[in-house]
């Protein structure tokens, strides 16, 4: 089941596997360069089936770092042309993940300490639903405002039009990990009281308007997923319960797939990370919300995807780690599960000599 196609719009996905969105701090001024056509088209040679760009900010403030990916402007949308083509004709389908860090926003790379950096040259002011700060060495965020608010949106669909344009198949829009959108959506974080906060409905208000906004900008027969963290870990905060209701939500809207995650909207939540941890959230809001979903955490042995698949836990398996150490991640894992797959034609005499070699010494 794992290499089965996945049919969903007007798209035929190869397989069941994706490429998760991983931040790789390696642009400047939001511009993809050649470090994002060799990291993501390796992955799309390697055999995924949906190859995701990391985090692409829709707007300059939207960063998490002043080196984050971005499609901003239409000369991004121009710049990630060509790394979109080779994704299409390595057999992937190209996608990409559009976001806001809000209250995340204005820090260092990882390599650097991850530390804010608002205060310096350049930084920026971070913005958020509420001036509540993601960890005592974050500033409170600057309080959204009417105009902010619309702007969002704006840029969101705005983003969604130069991602078409770029070629782009699929559009995610991120709406977990403590990045903008969540922070509306968890009342850890959105202290609001007017009609963005409070209520259930009332959080959704903005992730909702983004997603109609999205798919009002997009053709009809591209797909479109959303990523939410399923749960905050913290009691009284955001759960899987509020996370069920808002995919019945999303999936009236015209979202196709929730791709479930969890966590992050604080930095000392106590996350129980372990293999296929968050697969369960997928599960239930396939059942309950009826819509199709997306795995992702810890996911890493072909057993293990197919063993989500093959028993209806989730729809798709993103994987993350797994990439990052191995590029040919699919398509060792067909060989391991005795699946039919097809290595670039270039790899293919060596390929196959590994194979006579191993069945000589049988």
């Amino acid at each position: 089941m794992l290499f089965s196609p996945f049919q969903m719009r007007s798209l035929s996905f190869r397989n069941r596997i994706a490429v998760s969105p991983m931040c790789t701090y390696s642009s400047t001024e939001g511009m993809p360069n050649n470090w994002h056509l060799v990291h993501l088209g390796s992955r799309a040679m390697g055999g995924a089936g949906i190859v995701m760009t990391e985090a692409c900010a829709v707007s300059r403030e939207g960063r998490i770092s002043p080196m984050d990916l971005g499609i901003w402007t239409d000369e991004h949308s121009q710049a990630f042309r060509p790394i979109v083509e080779f994704i299409r004709q390595a057999g992937a389908v190209p996608a990409i993940q559009l976001a806001h860090a809000g209250r995340k926003a204005a820090t260092a790379v990882p390599w650097q300490g991850h530390k804010p950096i608002y205060d310096q040259p350049q930084g920026w002011t971070p913005l958020g639903p509420s001036p509540v700060s993601y960890a005592n060495n974050y500033p409170p965020p600057l309080e959204m405002g009417t105009a902010d608010l619309k702007k969002v949106v704006d840029d969101f669909a705005a983003a969604a039009r130069r991602a078409t344009a770029a070629g782009f198949e699929l559009i995610e829009c991120h709406m977990g990990h403590g990045y903008l959108l969540h922070s509306f959506l968890s009342p850890i974080s959105n202290q609001r009281r007017d009609d963005y906060g409070g209520t259930l409905e009332n959080r959704a208000r903005l992730p909702l308007h983004v997603a109609t906004a999205v798919r009002e900008s997009l053709p009809k027969q591209f797909p479109l997923f959303v990523r939410i963290s399923c749960t905050d870990w913290v009691a009284g905060g955001w759960d899987l319960a509020q996370s069920i209701q808002l995919a019945k939500w999303m999936k009236d809207i015209g979202v196709d797939l929730i791709d479930c995650s969890s966590g992050a909207v604080t930095a000392d939540s106590p996350i129980p990370a372990a293999p296929g941890f968050q697969v369960p959230f997928a599960t239930a809001i396939r059942e309950q919300a009826g819509i199709a979903t997306g795995a992702v955490g810890q996911i890493t042995e072909p057993v293990q995807a197919e063993q989500i698949v093959g028993t209806g836990l989730a729809d798709l398996v993103f994987l993350g780690r797994g990439f990052l150490d191995d590029p040919y991640w699919a398509l060792h894992a067909a060989r391991k599960l005795k699946a039919n797959s097809d290595w670039p034609i270039q790899y293919a005499r060596a390929v196959g000599a590994s194979r006579a070699r191993a069945n000589a010494s049988r």
